[in-house]
């Protein structure tokens, strides 16, 4: 009888094991890099396109979606209003139940902007005015709330708002304030009392913070934007001159446990840091940014006295990503590295940091998702367009795509000068947001929809 009961046990576990890993529960997944153990996923689909099995209403924004035990969520927004954390049932797309409170403004690019963090029956949002928010998925209440901004001496908030996607380490919630006061802060993440926080870290950027493994260690790395004077009057002839800058944007590691920094790199410069760092394996850290940024591999290693020694190995201009960071399939890294000023599309390029190829503007991959999946990568192209693409480092290889995005609204309602910027450097879509990917549905969004896509057999 003990060893059918234990291999019962065993079986068991293995089941909850698989069943957590087919979740989303978090930005970019259960491993946090983009990466899912979903197997099966299609590489044909009906003349028609992909089967959507639902669509729900949503407003303007890029917050993406996470899942767990069959249930959708995602925090909503609307400019006039606030915020609203919405529960969806990832069969059917019925709306089970939402939580809001008010966070009423307007800023560029409207919309919500995170994708929530989820763990045992808590999730974690963090909204584009600072507030961070655990509430109980069963009680559909709050359990503690913060203001990652406000609370340590912010005032208005960044041009594009607050961009945070919790990270859930053990018992701590961490998030990068970027205040004045506070670079990083860790939270407990029942009781929402600061366990540590570090000082700021340097100008404010988009990017979330990023676990990397360094040696035997894990360590929290960020990004931060350089530092620039405050804007002064209006010239007299009209014409605004940026600011200079007064300090260096940096690369830095952080005990997780402590908040100690243990070592910075200044030798890569993004203007405005979006996509997080990125763990690419054996000490090695790699970074991408948009406007000229590109991509830099740095490498760390822990020295006989305790302290970190940095080493750049390379940089590629043509690697930029400007919002969110590649995958990596069979050692080379698969991303979308169009920005402002480059039109690279789809690059692949090699551990060693040599392209490969890009697509540049024929196909144009522009801001859109990916997640790495059965060995294969599924994207959308930041416009309307699904794919599903064969990664190889012998050229692009996409196996099928359809329009399965729509246009929609850009611009606030309280600013209208908003929308035209919005629309010259943003374009008439604008489908930046997340994926997820779970029990065979891939969750997508526009400006103006949530859709639920079968992509498995």
């Amino acid at each position: 009888m003990f060893i059918p009961v234990i291999m019962l046990l065993a079986c068991i576990a293995n089941a909850c094991t698989q069943n957590a890993s087919q979740d989303w529960p978090q930005y970019l997944g259960p491993y946090r890099n983009g990466t899912s153990d979903q197997k099966g996923i299609l590489r044909s689909w009906p003349e028609k396109g992909p089967d959507v099995l639902w669509t729900a209403n949503l407003g303007i924004g890029f917050g993406g979606p996470v899942v767990k035990n069959g249930k959708v969520y995602l925090l909503d927004r609307d400019d006039a209003t606030g915020d609203t954390l919405k529960c969806f049932n990832l069969s059917s797309g019925k709306e089970l139940w939402s939580f809001g409170y008010k966070a009423p403004g307007s800023f560029m690019f409207p919309g919500s902007r995170s994708v929530p963090a989820l763990d045992g029956d808590r999730i974690y949002t963090c909204g584009p005015f600072g507030d961070l928010y655990c509430l109980d998925i069963n009680t559909h209440k709050p359990v503690w709330k913060k203001n990652i901004w406000t609370d340590f001496g912010g005032g208005e908030v960044p041009g594009w708002a607050i961009t945070q996607c919790p990270l859930i380490y053990g018992d701590l919630l961490i998030v990068a304030s970027q205040a004045p006061q506070t670079g990083v802060v860790a939270y407990d993440k029942l009781t929402g009392d600061i366990k540590w926080k570090t000082q700021s870290l340097g100008g404010v950027g988009y990017a979330s913070p990023a676990i990397a493994k360094i040696g035997e260690e894990d360590q929290i790395v960020m990004l931060t934007a350089p530092e620039r004077a405050p804007f002064g009057p209006p010239p007299k002839d009209g014409q605004w001159q940026e600011p200079p800058i007064i300090a260096n944007g940096k690369v830095v590691g952080i005990n997780p446990l402590t908040g100690a920094v243990l070592w910075e790199y200044t030798g890569w410069q993004c203007e405005i840091p979006v996509a997080p760092a990125m763990d690419a394996g054996e000490g090695r850290v790699l970074v991408t940014g948009g406007y000229e940024a590109g991509a830099a591999m740095i490498k760390i290693e822990k020295k006989a006295d305790g302290s970190y020694n940095v080493t750049e190995l390379y940089k590629n201009a043509e690697f930029g990503t400007h919002t969110m960071p590649p995958v990596i399939y069979k050692g080379c890294f698969y991303a979308q590295c169009s920005t402002n000023e480059r039109k690279n599309g789809l690059v692949c390029m090699s551990m060693d940091g040599q392209t490969k190829w890009k697509t540049g503007r024929k196909p144009l991959f522009d801001k859109g998702g990916l997640i790495l999946a059965d060995g294969l990568i599924l994207a959308t192209d930041g416009r309307k367009t699904l794919y599903v693409i064969e990664p190889d480092s012998s050229g692009f290889k996409p196996l099928v795509s359809a329009e399965a995005l729509k246009e929609g609204g850009t611009g606030s309602t309280n600013n209208p000068n908003y929308d035209q910027l919005a629309a010259e450097f943003g374009g008439s879509t604008q489908n930046w947001a997340p994926m997820a990917l779970a029990d065979g549905k891939l969750l997508i969004r526009d400006q103006r929809h949530l859709l639920c896509v079968r992509v498995t057999r």
